[in-house]
C-alpha cells in the first residue's frame, strides 16, 4: 500500500477582478436636497402616470369583454373555430394582449428611468 502524499493546497476560485465604478460626487437625490426631492417626485409622477396608463388600456381592453357579453347576450351564441366567442376571447385572446401590455409598460418604465438620470447627470454638471 502506498503512503499518502501531503494534502493538497487549497486554491480559491473567484470570478474575473472586477471594476470599481467610477467614483462620482454626492448627487442631489444621495444628498436629499430640495432639488433631489423634486427630481425624485417628478420620475415618481411619471410611472405613476404610467401605471395608471396601462391599467386604463387593460380594463378597456379586457374589463369590457363581460360587460359586452352581459348588455349584448347574443354573442354567446357566437362561435369562431369550434369554440364560444367569449371562450376564444378571454381563454386565448386575453394573454397576447397582457404581454404586450406588459411589455409595453416596462419598455416606457426604463425609457423614463434612463431620461431622468440624464437629466440628473446633466444637473450634477
Amino acid at each position: 500500500m502506498t503512503e499518502p502524499g501531503p494534502a493538497p493546497t487549497r486554491v480559491r476560485v473567484t470570478g474575473p477582478p472586477r471594476r470599481r465604478p467610477p467614483t462620482r460626487r454626492t448627487s442631489d437625490i444621495d444628498a436629499g436636497t430640495r432639488l433631489g426631492g423634486v427630481y425624485m417626485r417628478s420620475l415618481l409622477r411619471e410611472q405613476l402616470r404610467l401605471a395608471v396608463g396601462v391599467l386604463a388600456a387593460m380594463g378597456v381592453t379586457i374589463g369590457l369583454l363581460p360587460l359586452a357579453f352581459y348588455l349584448v347576450p347574443e354573442l354567446s351564441d357566437v362561435r369562431l373555430l369550434g369554440m364560444p366567442l367569449g371562450w376564444l376571447l378571454l381563454g386565448v385572446v386575453v394573454y397576447p394582449v397582457l404581454v404586450g401590455l406588459g411589455w409595453a409598460y416596462v419598455h416606457r418604465a426604463e425609457r423614463n428611468e434612463r431620461d431622468f438620470a440624464e437629466i440628473v447627470s446633466e444637473a450634477e454638471r
